[in-house]
């Protein structure tokens, strides 16, 4: 059973259709023993950083993400649930998160003829030993809707990269941890592939 994290905030149902899809048995809960006895975990999310974290601490689940990603259960962050996975956020000053990547989460930032936030199709640049992009050609296009970047400490957790107006890195793979600031369960065949990889971790 795939547990997704349920916050309140946002893009859980897609997530669950694209599971239900693949044949998988996604179970949207906020209950830690669900989460804790799941064989894998999506923590999804839109919306800010500091509401996020807020509704993480109330629901009691920021102890139970913990426990899940040390026990070495696999554990998949979805665009904020990347963000989420750093230690800070600009968007959010004071804030702390998750720290289970060491980093912090930047604004993309200003340039002429950018628009931010950054929303539509772009291609990754792949770490070829990457498990989650199994499969997929380097240069493959997914969907984003994004106004913030993840800059993790150790460059060697990035899985993928795309450009927009610099190199972002918008993937990151450590241990049982994965996570992507795109969103796969909106990004086609690629994405279903992406969503399917994981689940077959």
């Amino acid at each position: 059973m795939i547990a997704v994290i349920d916050y309140d905030a946002g893009n859980l149902k897609s997530v669950e259709k694209a599971l239900a899809y693949l044949g998988q048995q996604p179970m949207a809960t906020r209950e830690p023993e669900t989460i804790l006895a799941a064989d894998k975990v999506i923590l999804p999310g839109v919306g800010s950083f500091g509401d996020a974290m807020s509704r993480l601490r109330e629901y009691g689940l920021e102890e139970t993400i913990r426990q899940v990603t040390k026990r070495g259960t696999p554990f998949l962050g979805i665009c904020l649930g990347l963000q989420l996975l750093f230690e800070e956020s600009e968007e959010s000053p004071g804030v702390k998160g998750l720290g289970l990547i060491r980093g912090r989460v930047s604004r993309i930032p200003e340039a002429p003829g950018l628009k931010i936030p950054h929303i539509g199709w772009n291609s990754l640049r792949l770490r070829p030993d990457s498990r989650l992009f199994r499969g997929i050609k380097d240069g493959s296009y997914v969907y984003f809707v994004h106004s913030y970047y993840v800059q993790p400490e150790n460059r060697t957790a990035v899985a993928a990269e795309t450009e927009y107006g610099t190199v972002l890195p918008v993937a990151v793979e450590r241990g049982n941890l994965f996570a992507c600031q795109f969103h796969p369960e909106k990004s086609g065949e690629v994405g279903l592939q992406i969503l399917r990889n994981f689940a077959a971790l």
